[in-house]
């Protein structure tokens, strides 16, 4: 969907003091990658994703996964084959093999997959995001795929560093009206785009709603079990219930699909939105933070397009 990074080359490169550091950052890795550099850093990103991807996703994933279902299973249903009657060694007995099979092969794509996070490229420019809010830069939003969210649930596996925070520089004095500042023009960093008023709407009701469409079953089914009950016990207040329910029915399911409408308009307005932050950080700009629905957006079209 975008290339908005968290944190832009321009950003890391405004504070001489964070530059040394960054740069410390990858002599001491042996990094030899630019974390500066906009390209080459959304380059690496999206090649370790790519490689945790399938990790995670792998051929080895899916045979841990199937193993475990079939020990689980196994047990409950082995007894129940004819051919197995009598015979405990296979009614039982193959339960436990694959209990092993399942948990040497999650074991191993545990493995891989952390070996892979802690890559010293990823290691470093997770130090780089730290060492960028403890000199005030902006991350506008850190992948839960790069913290090891994507196997942990909420848990954050190798969470960015946290480092004591730098005093800003103090501003230096204004040059003279007319001075030359060494040869070279000096330009205003482009204007962050202002929020639009669609997406702060999207921010505050990106939660709200999804029950429209159980409600509305809920109370087709009433209208059903009415009309059954009114047949059956010969209870005109049956066919009340049903005249009364399924209008409410459809009139809930209208509602939902309108929200659902309106809610698909707001995102598209939230996407162009971001599109438009990672044009202006491509420009130089330093991005603010994301809100959480926004990076929530972000990981979702991005998830989409890997797709």
């Amino acid at each position: 969907m975008t290339g908005l990074l968290p944190v832009s080359g321009a950003a890391l490169s405004a504070d001489a003091r964070l530059l040394s550091s960054i740069r410390d950052v990858g002599a001491r890795r042996g990094v030899d990658l630019d974390y500066t550099d906009d390209a080459a850093t959304a380059e690496m990103l999206a090649r370790h994703r790519r490689t945790l991807s399938a990790a995670e996703h792998g051929p080895l994933m899916w045979l841990g996964s199937l193993a475990l279902v079939a020990a689980i299973v196994w047990p409950f249903l082995g007894h129940t084959v004819p051919a197995f009657e009598g015979r405990p060694e296979l009614a039982f007995g193959p339960a436990g093999p694959l209990l092993v099979v399942a948990v040497t092969s999650l074991v191993v794509v545990r493995r891989h997959w952390k070996r892979e996070l802690l890559h010293p490229r990823l290691a470093g420019y997770r130090e780089v995001l730290g060492l960028a809010r403890a000199h005030g830069v902006p991350v506008t939003h850190v992948p839960g795929w790069l913290v090891g969210r994507s196997m942990s649930g909420d848990r954050e596996t190798v969470p960015i560093p946290a480092y004591a925070g730098v005093e800003p520089l103090p501003a230096g004095p204004e040059p003279a009206s007319g001075e030359a500042t060494e040869g070279v023009a000096s330009a205003a960093p482009p204007a962050v785009p202002a929020k639009p008023a669609s997406v702060e709407t999207y921010e505050a009701m990106a939660d709200e709603g999804g029950w429209h469409d159980e409600a509305g079953c809920l109370l087709l089914f009433v209208g059903i079990g009415g009309v059954a009950w009114a047949v059956s016990e010969g209870n005109a207040l049956g066919h009340l219930a049903a005249v009364l329910a399924v209008p409410l029915a459809i009139t809930t399911w209208l509602a939902g699909a309108r929200q659902g409408r309106e809610r698909q308009r707001l995102r598209e307005a939230a996407v162009a939105y971001v599109q438009a932050l990672s044009a202006a950080q491509s420009a130089g700009a330093s991005i603010p933070e994301l809100s959480p629905v926004l990076r929530k957006l972000l990981e979702e079209e991005a998830e989409k397009a890997r797709g």
